[in-house]
């Protein structure tokens, strides 16, 4: 069986990315427009045959069999070593700016905390300043520009989570551009006069010699937007960027299983080995009305399969506050 990677495409007005089996290969209509039908029953849309409008260039070929489960799990492990490898190349400033791209709560963040965490003990201890930070949420340019001067100094890193405001924002995305640039020195700048930098003792140019790590739900390469489609491409033109390669439900499950099987899912929950699995069946068997499937979600199925155990009461409860309405 043929898989195929559709990077744009689109099934009754909404957008189709992903990895998908073909169930019938492309076809033209009259009027010129491609069509590709795929076996989309594993993803949000549940469907077995999915026709999907598309362009030639969007679809390619990515394998002519479909991956068993072992192997997307391993796949997906294998990504988040390389997370791994690549944040502690971060510390040592071998690698000075890198984009993180997946879906939200697939543990993308949790994976580099933990190594810088773990960096930082004797920081702690030592009662010394840390050498990195995490900023989470809107971030203005001038923030940006401020942060990153505080962090100049090499080795040091400054994370990015979820601020993706920063790439809707010229000036900021200017700013973050400089700072990923791989040229041997990056130099940035702020070209207007600030109260606020003044009064930080923020100076108007500087030389950034940390590291920036960019975690964010947004895929760049599939980015329609004319506006910051550029952008995103100079920005990984800079610097390392790492797609976990999520794109369907399916693989976001198999990510909750391939965490279980490789322990740290429910280590914390005093939870049986049944009732772990009880809890990985109940979430996929129910993955079309689930809130969102991610570890979170198991987290949360946890709990309540560990406040309420008896007679799957959990389960009722779940269905309350986990999962959408029919």
């Amino acid at each position: 069986m043929s898989v195929v990677q559709i990077t744009n495409g689109f099934y009754r007005n909404q957008e189709v990315t992903g990895i998908f089996p073909v169930v019938s290969e492309m076809k033209q209509a009259k009027d010129g427009t491609h069509f590709i039908t795929v076996d989309a029953s594993e993803t949000e849309f549940g469907r077995a045959k999915m026709r999907v409008k598309v362009k030639p260039e969007n679809v390619e070929t990515v394998s002519e069999h479909k991956e068993t489960d072992a192997e997307v799990m391993d796949r997906i492990a294998e990504r988040f070593s390389i997370l791994d490898e690549m944040t502690e190349a971060t510390l040592d400033g071998v690698v000075r700016g890198m984009v993180v791209s997946g879906p939200p709560g697939v543990g993308k963040t949790y994976g580099v905390e933990q190594i810088l965490e773990k960096d930082s003990l004797f920081d702690v201890m030592g009662d010394r300043p840390l050498r990195y930070t995490f900023v989470k949420g809107t971030m203005s340019p001038i923030g940006l520009y401020a942060t990153l001067y505080k962090y100049s100094d090499p080795k040091n890193i400054v994370v990015l989570d979820d601020c993706d405001s920063i790439l809707f924002n010229e000036d900021a995305l200017n700013i973050l551009k400089a700072a990923l640039d791989s040229g041997k020195k990056r130099k940035i700048s702020w070209n207007s006069d600030s109260h606020f930098l003044r009064r930080e003792g923020v100076p108007d140019t500087f030389e950034f010699k940390g590291s920036v790590i960019f975690i964010t739900n947004l895929k760049f390469d599939n980015v329609r937007s004319n506006k910051i489609k550029d952008h995103l491409e100079a920005i990984m033109s800079r610097c390392h960027y790492l797609d976990l390669t999520m794109d369907t439900t399916r693989e976001k499950i198999l990510r909750i299983k391939q965490i279980a099987r490789d322990g740290g899912l429910f280590d914390t929950k005093g939870l049986t080995k049944d009732q772990e699995v009880e809890i990985i069946d109940f979430l996929e068997s129910n993955q079309a009305r689930m809130r969102e499937i991610s570890l979170r979600m198991a987290q949360k199925l946890a709990d309540l399969c560990k406040m309420a155990p008896q007679n799957n009461r959990w389960k009722r409860i779940a269905e309350t506050t986990c999962m959408k309405r029919v």
